[in-house]
């Protein structure tokens, strides 16, 4: 018997169901579909309804960050996340609070505790994660839009996953106030919406005054891809997405072939080191959380924060100068008008129940797609595109610092009307 049945048995806690975590008619994708807040003012999104991942402070709800020892641990809270209050002063009216992995520190989606939402576009397949109910919700049709976080690729990965456009802003761009860190250094606040048009709507209220008028209407005029993040894909989805790119104007004609890593370096090198530097950090914030309460973490998460608990800050030091070469290197590369296209992730989503070498070798190659934002802190930006199965798969671009609404407005012109799913 699991510490949580044990605590349920004996009464010192209730029932998932009695917090109305799971919401089975919803796909599971929501924590509480009653949590409601009105719009407060009119702008870009009249008329557009949103759910919220668990782990924002949204006044007099607790948040459960997706497991049920946070929530038993901690009160209501007394204010709303900035990002939030940004969102309803822009005219949407925020509809649910959305499931989420364990303290946020999965790709896959899969909750032991809450179960695994129902990926829309792929009923037998993970939605992907941490985002998980927010990508169902957005994916379903239940709203318009949805926010998550996205540190190691929370938004990105189940956007990808899901057959959504989603975005994660450059490092710092979205305020995180209010929001419960993984790792501050890495996490962003995203979102992700069927709709491209939705996606710049929401980017021109959370990032409009980030950029002046005359930096949006610069042109991206160079465009790189990264051999090393293609080649991870199969031949077939790589000729897929590729097709895609030649819709995006200049790709065809402008596009130079990089290889992004050092010599005797891979991506799986920026990909560990990425491991690393996230692994300190989540636990500085949250290892006196564990230690006193002992919570029931499910397989895979546990075993994750008790890989945390041994590493040791002060041996963190070439990870620490990995990550300051690559930013500065990516950085350096893309400048203002530059655009790296990478895949989102490996491929389509993996089958529920995948496991064992075949699932570790996979979230592998996920993850070096994934850290080179990560590292960098640069935007990126997916793109749904549909295999010849009708299985999604993700198209990305990454800019430079701060190209963010430039990057929105590029991908609404020349994808909006190109991917239907």
């Amino acid at each position: 018997m699991s510490e949580t049945e044990k605590r349920l048995e004996n009464g010192s806690e209730k029932p998932a169901s009695a917090f109305n975590r799971t919401e089975k008619e919803y796909g599971g994708a929501f924590v509480d579909r009653h949590v409601e807040k009105a719009p407060t003012g009119s702008g870009p999104l009249d008329g557009l309804t949103f759910a919220v991942k668990d782990v924002f402070d949204i006044e007099g709800v607790t948040r459960g960050a997706g497991n049920p020892d946070w929530l038993r641990t901690h009160e209501p809270s007394d204010r709303t996340a900035p990002a939030l209050l940004k969102l309803l002063e822009g005219g949407a009216r925020l509809q649910g609070t959305t499931q989420t992995d364990e303290l946020m520190y999965s790709l896959n989606g899969q909750n032991s505790h809450y179960g695994t939402p129902v990926n829309p576009a792929a009923p037998e397949r993970i939605p992907g994660g941490s985002s998980s109910g927010s990508a169902v919700a957005a994916a379903a049709g239940l709203v318009d839009f949805a926010v998550g976080t996205d540190t190691g690729g929370s938004v990105r990965i189940p956007s990808s996953y899901c057959g959504l456009y989603g975005f994660r802003p450059t490092h710092g761009a979205v305020s995180a106030e209010g929001v419960i860190p993984l790792a501050a250094s890495f996490d962003t606040v995203g979102w992700m919406s069927r709709d491209v048009s939705v996606l710049r709507r929401v980017g021109q209220v959370l990032l409009g005054g980030n950029e002046a008028r005359s930096e949006r209407a610069q042109p991206f005029t160079r465009f790189f891809a990264a051999e090393e993040a293609w080649a991870l894909l199969e031949s077939s989805d790589r000729r897929r997405l590729q097709q895609q790119l030649g819709i995006s104007e200049g790709w065809e004609n402008g596009r130079i072939e990089i290889e992004l890593t050092a010599e005797g370096e891979s991506l799986g090198d920026w990909s560990a080191a990425f491991r690393v530097l996230q692994g300190l950090e989540i636990w500085e914030q949250h290892g006196a959380w564990i230690e006193r309460e002992r919570p029931a973490f499910g397989p895979g998460i546990a075993e994750r924060f008790q890989w945390t608990s041994t590493l040791r800050p002060g041996d963190s030091g070439a990870e620490a100068e990995r990550r300051r070469r690559v930013r500065s290197q990516l950085v350096d590369l893309l400048g203002s008008d530059g655009l790296l296209a990478v895949p989102t992730a490996p491929g389509p989503a993996p089958l529920l129940g995948l496991g064992g070498p075949e699932a570790e070798a996979y979230r592998a190659k996920t993850m070096q797609l994934s850290c080179i934002a990560g590292l960098s802190g640069l935007p990126q930006v997916t793109v749904p595109v549909l295999r010849e199965d009708g299985l999604p798969i993700g198209l990305s671009w990454i800019g430079g610092p701060g190209t963010d609404l430039r990057l929105l407005d590029w991908i609404a012109e020349r994808f909006g009307g190109e991917v239907r799913l």
